[in-house]
């Protein structure tokens, strides 16, 4: 039977490091094709370990193609070679399989990988919630949420922001989209929004469905300037200074103050404050949030668990000033919080551990190591005549512009049918027939082991 040493696996957890040790010994071809892998339960009281560390472990080798398993019979492993071959002979398309687009390198998602979610230490804390918290998982929840998951938040914002609130400010919900509604009722839909332009377009959307009125203000490079906020008459402008989505933009200090200026100039002007990535920026000291330098009570901060936790784990927050935190209670206390008890009892004692804090310096170790290797990758060779890449040192996004007489449109349909997607900056522009082939390439759930295809490619179609 397989037997590894577990007296020295680093940071990693149990099931992380065992999947490590399969998939390496595959790789190294001491586990060969067809070879049947330990049963689980055997397999973990021989190693001295849980079987759900095995489970995981396995889980994650099935998703990643290393393994295979048969019903009633066991876990094989996958013959590597006819997997290549596959892929080789596909290359020419996109496979779709089971409605999912499956890309060799696809450089728009921002999907968390499944290899570095701590499931080990999640799974653990879930078990301890529903031993020790039977009573209070089937009371409901208050409308801003369980008090003791906004007091660690709370503590967290304080420990690693800087920020002063107290529990009762902030509001939990169910992703970022449904915060904004809650914002746009408490603002009221008399007032004019403005988005940075580019930006997200999922916040025009929120905008549109809910018939508020709003502009697009242009950057600079330092982010919106007040002059621009003037001009159009906005009232709430929403803004991601630490880390801008597309551009990567992080703005400077003086600009922070300039804009707080701005908002304490008319009552009805506020700062809508989206800490996008903030938790993964890689490079340089954290600039303060807006609202940590906030004395007038005009900024609303937001951010979200998805990007450090997982995509699928649709856990947001919003930070409110305290006269709104007062109205919210007041006109929009009859709404009930849109995430489960479980799931937030589950995520306060996951902070209140350490385990979050722990996760995210791992999770930022990770993603520089990440993105070192593919920018350097894409800088080697000939290909690093043909690109340029720049603002990679916050969040898991960086820019590329690719030098060629090509459109931008055919340099994305010669990608695509290679098994690369890629999106444009121009495409995140309102008003605007700008193409300079700058391309957003977010390498978040990019597997590396495909890198140097990917680089071979992206050399040829350009």
């Amino acid at each position: 039977m397989l037997t590894y040493n577990f007296t020295n696996i680093g940071s990693d957890s149990l099931y992380e490091y065992l999947y490590k040790c399969i998939k390496n010994d595959i790789l190294l071809g001491k586990l060969k094709p067809g070879d049947r892998l330990p049963s689980k339960r055997p397999f973990a009281k021989n190693l001295g370990i849980s079987v759900i560390t095995v489970e995981n472990a396995y889980s994650l080798l099935v998703s990643e193609g290393y393994i295979y398993s048969l019903p009633k019979k066991g876990f094989y492993v996958m013959d590597l070679n006819n997997q290549i071959k596959r892929k080789k002979v596909n290359s020419e398309k996109v496979i779709l399989t089971g409605g999912e687009n499956h890309y060799l390198a696809d450089f728009s998602s921002n999907q968390t990988e499944s290899h570095i979610f701590p499931f080990h230490t999640w799974n653990k804390t879930m078990k301890e919630v529903l031993k020790e918290n039977q009573d209070k998982l089937m009371i409901n929840s208050p409308c801003g949420g369980i008090l003791q998951l906004r007091e660690n938040i709370a503590k967290y914002l304080k420990d690693f922001r800087n920020m002063n609130v107290r529990p009762e400010q902030i509001i939990i919900g169910a992703g970022t989209e449904y915060l904004y509604s809650l914002i746009i009722q408490l603002l009221g839909d008399k007032v004019i929004y403005g988005l940075e332009n580019p930006g997200y377009p999922k916040i025009a959307n929120i905008y549109k469905s809910m018939k508020v009125d709003f502009k697009y203000v242009n950057m600079d490079e330092q982010g919106v300037a007040v002059q621009e906020l003037n001009d159009q008459n906005i009232d709430v402008i929403h803004i991601s200074p630490s880390h801008h989505f597309p551009t990567g933009i992080v703005m400077p200090i003086s600009r922070r103050y300039e804009l707080l200026g701005w908002a304490n100039q008319k009552d009805q002007h506020y700062i809508i404050e989206d800490d996008y990535d903030s938790e993964l920026r890689l490079g340089g000291k954290p600039i303060p949030t807006l609202q940590s330098i906030d004395v007038s009570d005009k900024v609303i901060y937001i951010n979200t668990f998805t990007k450090t936790l997982s995509s699928t784990i649709r856990i947001s927050y919003m930070v409110l000033p305290e006269s709104l935190a007062n109205q919210y209670y007041e006109k929009l206390s009859f709404y009930s919080c849109t995430v489960s008890n479980f799931e937030q009892y589950t995520l306060s004692q996951f902070i209140e551990n350490g385990h979050f804090e722990r996760h995210i310096n791992r999770l930022r170790s990770y993603y520089q190591n990440k993105k070192d290797i593919i920018i350097k990758k894409f800088l080697s060779g000939s290909l690093k005549h043909k690109i340029e890449i720049y603002n990679e040192g916050a969040g898991v996004h960086f820019l590329m512009k690719i030098k060629s007489n090509k459109s931008e449109q055919d340099i994305i349909n010669h990608a695509y049918s290679k098994g690369i997607k890629l999106v444009p900056l121009s495409q995140f522009y309102v008003n605007s027939s700008s193409s300079d082939r700058i391309f957003i390439m977010n390498y978040s759930s990019i597997n590396i082991d495909y890198i140097d295809e990917v680089v071979q490619i992206m050399n040829t179609i350009i």
